[in-house]
């Protein structure tokens, strides 16, 4: 059906339903407005869908349309996106995906971005995307042990692993202890040939690929070798004591409460435990119990435990994992009553 003329009063109604202004952005080095606006201007696409507004660019200068409110918060993100790009830093679309959930959170919470807990490893700094990301950095660095509960594709593993990355450049540990529970996720393995080590990697890899990711490829090949880089599963815990360490437990979930017990036990002198899980994805046998549901319940009055949840607002993969994790949340919910 085709719209017919549009009067100037309902031009008018329209205006005053949605106010709209012009905010016109300058830029002093045109040599970064490629990367800033990505390639076929694909992050500037990213903010437009997500904030609302329309960004026009005009030679050094970026036209943005829409609401006031808006216009502002894409100000704020294209700044700071800028900044980075000043310092010699790379943005793509997770940087812009991040500036503007950061953004957003700041706006309804009505504080400042900070940009302040972003973490500088050897390969790359890594800021918080989302709000609770940057509590779980802040508690990382703030707690002795610190707890990171929530959805696959939120960082949790990740970011521990790039603070454990900055603790061992900076001196502040003697090495860094990543650990799994080797449990099948619902697939039979069978036997698997070699030494130990060739039997356990593929539950570990995940660790490795964390690492490589924050540190240089040469740095942890020499780690692996003298041993400041450990990685092993969690069974090889038992009977230690992790001092000077910066020590993570991933994938908890599938470690079992006599387990999870053993291992907050090895906490040493001058050391740091960071645990990560998705309670909702338990590998374990029928009837035993989860040891990060246990711990949860049985340390959550203890002093001087950080505990940061991640839900599917968090997810920083690709937007269609955070719509997976909602309907499989949904679908539990029903279940359960």
């Amino acid at each position: 059906m085709t719209a017919g003329p549009v009067s100037e009063s309902q031009i008018e109604a329209t205006d005053l339903a949605a106010p709209s202004e012009t905010l016109v952005v300058a830029f002093d080095d045109n040599r970064l407005l490629t990367q800033l606006f990505g390639e076929h201007d694909r992050h500037l696409a990213l903010i437009e869908s997500r904030l609302g507004i329309e960004a026009t660019p005009r030679g050094n200068h970026l036209a943005l349309s829409g609401p006031p409110e808006a216009c502002r918060s894409a100000r704020k993100v294209l700044d700071e996106l800028y900044a980075r790009l000043k310092q010699g830093l790379e943005i793509g679309p997770g940087e812009v995906d991040g500036a503007i959930r950061m953004n957003l959170a700041a706006a309804q919470a009505g504080s400042a971005t900070a940009g302040d807990v972003s973490i500088h490893t050897r390969r790359r700094v890594i800021t918080p995307r989302t709000p609770a990301q940057k509590q779980y950095i802040a508690a990382l660095r703030a707690h002795e042990l610190t707890f990171g509960i929530g959805p696959a594709g939120t960082g949790k593993t990740y970011l521990a692993v790039a603070c454990a990355a900055v603790a061992l450049a900076s001196g502040e540990v003697d090495r860094i202890v990543l650990s799994r529970p080797a449990v099948e996720a619902g697939e039979r393995l069978g036997f698997l040939p070699g030494d130990m080590k060739e039997k356990v990697d593929p539950y570990l890899r995940p660790l490795y690929d964390a690492l490589y990711d924050v540190m240089p490829a040469n740095q942890v090949a020499r780690g692996l070798e003298d041993g400041t880089i450990e990685i092993a599963p969690l069974a090889f815990m038992r009977g230690r004591t992790l001092a000077h360490a910066f020590v993570i437990l991933d994938e908890a979930q599938n470690c079992t409460a006599m387990q999870m017990k053993m291992f907050l036990t090895r906490l040493g002198e001058r050391s740091r435990m960071a645990v990560t899980g998705d309670p909702t994805q338990v590998d374990l046998p029928p009837g035993q119990v989860s040891g990060l549901i246990d711990a949860q319940k049985i340390l959550k009055d203890v002093e001087g435990i950080g505990r940061v949840v991640f839900t599917d607002a968090d997810v920083v993969r690709h937007p269609l994992v955070a719509r997976i994790v909602r309907a499989y949340d949904a679908a539990g919910a029903g279940k359960s009553k």
